[in-house]
């Protein structure tokens, strides 16, 4: 499913940068400019240009304890004599003497970057203009003091000019959430400049008005699909090249280790888009979208629909049948009427994790053995059995067994537990879990029993060797009066 005003209001709260920080941004880097200008450096200034994610449009709101930086090139006529080497350090140490910048310039390979207290810096990065030829643009490499040809102007606009074919800027949007998606999860890396050529790349002229570029679910789907089609034709780092610059291949840095990982990912990451594109289920497709960009995904329609399973319910069940069995709740249907009254959608709940394994081929038998204990370190009572009604305060212990009765072991296979809340009560303490939690000791967990509501646990055993999802219980009901 699509989910337009989900995308929309998910760019707008957890991917863009927003007009705060654009304004702080923009304010310094005509601050810098503007002192750039003033400074007895030496050469002479014919301009300045955006670049990087800033330029192209792609740029995204920093991960909590993370800084976002605007790449700016400032334009300039070569000195006789000057080494690379010299424009960047010279640009440094100008930069440092003025009371505004001072302690706050760094030197990097190709710039001088200034860091603001807070999350945003500044790239500024001589590039010199006409040095071997009319046209050429040239940027300092201070490590190996060489310089090195570039075509920042052409890289922009090639890319304005395929996100023009694609339409509506959803090409600059889909990289956002594809940058957003690699630094949440943090588990691939891919630098910008080669994600955006990457994407860049899957775009052809043919597509101008075509329906795989329709809108942006479906031009993010349209995008991952080819770029995997194109990955997995490659088992072998590939070349990249530079659409605007002959000979130049944006991939060369990046490690055969790395480039297979990549692949990988962009494999998985294809199947769960998928997913989630062709789910017709609103609230399933929501928790699949919410595997692919986390919990920040449709967070408010999320936590809602848990916190209001009982009064879904109960209202569709009729109010006849609520008042004469005094169904308060789905608690109390359930007391009733037993397990039959638990609803199918309420595995369905978008704030349920989904699983993140791939699976394996065969599958195993999973049992749980479920004790009820005094406390989570107390005393055992007695086996229980699921959407048994049991009293807060007590815990109970869950053991992921095989067919046979036998714990699983745990030198071949790691046990995952999904537990889910659900319901007013745990909504209202901020517990409306749903996430993948460790075994507490080899094969065994214990929760203990805190919000009135209908609550489950699954078991999900993982094969260490290849991190393959071999089995998953069914799930037990656990019901807290």
């Amino acid at each position: 499913m699509k989910l337009h005003e989900h995308f929309k209001t998910f760019l707008k709260d957890h991917v863009n940068l927003n007009e705060t920080r654009l304004s702080l941004l923009t304010a310094s880097v005509d601050a810098v400019q503007s002192a750039v200008r003033q400074l007895d450096w030496g050469p002479k200034i014919l301009g300045f240009e955006e670049q990087g994610s800033w330029a192209h449009g792609t740029i995204i709101k920093p991960q909590s304890g993370s800084s976002f930086d605007a790449d700016l090139l400032v334009l300039v006529e070569p000195v006789p004599d000057w080494t690379p080497r010299d424009y960047v350090n010279k640009l440094a140490t100008e930069l440092n003497l003025m009371p505004a910048y001072k302690d706050k310039v760094r030197r990097f390979s190709h710039c001088a970057t200034i860091e603001y207290a807070g999350e945003r810096k500044i790239d500024i990065a001589p590039c010199l203009v006409d040095r071997q030829y009319p046209g050429t643009h040239e940027v300092c490499n201070r490590g190996s003091d060489e310089f090195e040809r570039s075509e920042p102007l052409a890289y922009t606009d090639w890319v304005t000019g395929q996100n023009g074919i694609a339409g509506s800027n959803d090409l600059k949007k889909a990289t956002r959430l594809l940058k957003y998606m690699r630094d949440i999860k943090g588990n691939f890396t891919c630098p910008s400049f080669l994600l955006t050529t990457l994407l860049g790349y899957r775009v052809h002229e043919t597509d101008r008005n075509s329906a795989q570029f329709a809108d942006l679910p479906t031009t993010l789907k349209t995008l991952v699909d080819r770029l995997d089609d194109w990955l997995q034709a490659r088992p072998e780092r590939p070349e990249v090249m530079n659409p605007v610059f002959y000979g130049d291949d944006q991939a060369v840095e990046w490690e055969q280790a790395k480039y297979v990982n990549f692949r990988d990912k962009v494999n998985l990451y294809r199947s769960w888009i998928d997913d989630a594109f062709d789910e017709v289920d609103k609230e399933e497709s929501i928790g699949k979208w919410r595997r692919v960009f986390g919990e920040g995904f449709a967070e408010s329609d999320s936590k809602r629909a848990a916190e209001k399973i009982s009064e879904s319910i109960t209202t569709s069940v009729g109010t006849s049948l609520v008042t004469a069995n005094h169904f308060t709740d789905l608690v109390a249907m359930v007391k009733a009427l037993g397990l039959g009254a638990v609803p199918p959608r309420i595995h369905k709940l978008p704030h349920i994790e989904r699983p993140k394994w791939r699976r394996a081929s065969e599958q195993l038998t999973v049992r749980m053995n479920v004790e009820l204990k005094t406390s989570e370190y107390g005393q055992f009572i007695r086996s229980t059995r699921s959407g048994e009604p049991l009293q807060a305060g007590y815990a109970v212990k869950f053991t992921a067994v095989s067919s046979n009765g036998a714990p699983f072991q745990t030198d071949a296979f790691d046990v995952r537990w999904r537990v889910t809340n659900t319901d007013r009560v745990a909504g209202a303490a901020n517990q409306l879990r749903g996430g993948f939690y460790s075994s507490d000791e080899g094969a065994t967990r214990i929760e203990t029993l805190r919000y009135r509501g209908v609550h489950f646990v699954e078991a999900f055993v993982v094969r260490k060797r290849d991190q393959r999802l071999t089995g998953t219980s069914e799930p037990f009901y656990v019901v807290i009066e």
